[in-house]
């Protein structure tokens, strides 16, 4: 692999991170340590592939619930679209809670999956957009 050695890299700070945000991510190695260095457009492209979907139950009063499937959340708002958004703050919410303290949770088995839907929340930043990203499919009663 096209490795920068770190030395190389802190000697020349400015131009690796010009390089990094104007032509290509860089990988860095320090001792037996292997870094990957990129702008956020570039992480969120390779982010896209990652979508937040979830089961829609219609309940009893009216309102919708939605059960994220990615991470186990669920919210209930008066119509899907409310229910939508407070999904997306939750999500944002969580995502915050885990990149505090990234540590713990990145090596819970059952939290480790969660990570590239932390950084695609993280990067997206906006509950309204997160919300809105929520691909919803009927569930079952």
């Amino acid at each position: 692999m096209l490795m920068e050695q770190a030395t190389t890299v802190r000697k020349e700070w400015s131009s690796v991170c010009d390089s990094v945000i104007h032509e290509k991510p860089k990988f860095i190695k320090r001792t037996r340590d292997r870094m990957w260095f990129s702008n956020l457009e570039t992480m969120e492209e390779i982010l896209n592939a990652y979508k937040f979907t979830a089961e829609k139950y219609m309940e009893d009063d009216g309102s919708v619930t939605l059960s994220l499937n990615e991470i186990d959340l669920i919210e209930n708002g008066e119509d899907e679209q409310k229910a939508k958004m407070a999904l997306g703050k939750a999500i944002l919410e969580y995502s915050a809670d885990y990149y505090n303290d990234y540590a713990f949770y990145s090596h819970s088995p059952n939290r480790k999956g969660h990570i590239p839907y932390i950084f695609k929340a993280l990067i997206m930043d906006s509950p309204e957009r997160i919300g809105e990203s929520i691909q919803c499919h009927d569930g079952k009663n």
